[in-house]
């Protein structure tokens, strides 16, 4: 039998209170507040598929990775579900966020707010010029590609669930209606 790992108990997380926790422990800080995620398969899945639309063009330099503790500031070290970095930091974490071409939120039920508003401000401060918050749980999967603006917070450039072409950080094409009939045909049960 496993034992759940006790947490040391604190109001306000620090980048330094994170050496107190196991290694091996998936966490998040962010705006003092320590997230431990436990993502569901289909998050998972649909995050790979956003990885792997992401690879196809993406220039050599540059890489792109899952779940990749990002280095902000004494009180947010976020974990992107998918971000766009500079290849120079392939063995590194957390990677520098100044670093960082894009940033991708998969939201779940229970990080809406956090990914709508929470990590988007901390994004936008940090001065991540492009932002993505896929949402899966709407009948048709949407994506709200956010572009920092001149006075330093995020602008909504575009909203859909259809196919989503862009050019930043690069080309990037996300067929929103074949993962939403993914997301459909992994929820059937039986093959009904």
């Amino acid at each position: 039998m496993t034992v759940a790992p006790i947490l040391p108990e604190r109001s306000e997380w620090t980048v330094d209170d994170l050496g107190d926790l196991p290694k091996d422990l998936p966490y998040e800080l962010i705006n003092g507040r320590l997230i431990v995620p436990s993502p569901t398969a289909l998050h998972q899945d649909l995050c790979v598929r956003l990885l792997l639309a992401l690879e196809v063009n993406c220039p050599p330099d540059l890489m792109v990775s899952i779940d990749l503790s990002m280095q902000v500031d004494r009180r947010n070290e976020p974990r992107p579900d998918v971000v766009a970095i500079r290849r120079e930091h392939a063995d590194r974490s957390p990677v520098p966020i100044a670093d960082a071409l894009l940033v991708v939120e998969v939201i779940s039920p229970s990080s809406v707010f956090r990914d709508m508003y929470d990590k988007a401000r901390v994004y936008a401060r940090a001065g991540v010029r492009t932002y993505w918050v896929v949402d899966p749980l709407r009948e048709r999967m949407t994506l709200t590609e956010f572009v920092l603006g001149p006075r330093g917070e995020y602008e909504a450039a575009t909203h859909t669930e259809d196919l989503f072409v862009t050019e930043r950080p690069w080309k990037v094409s996300v067929d929103l209606p074949a993962l939403t009939a993914r997301r459909a045909g992994l929820l059937t049960r039986d093959g009904q």
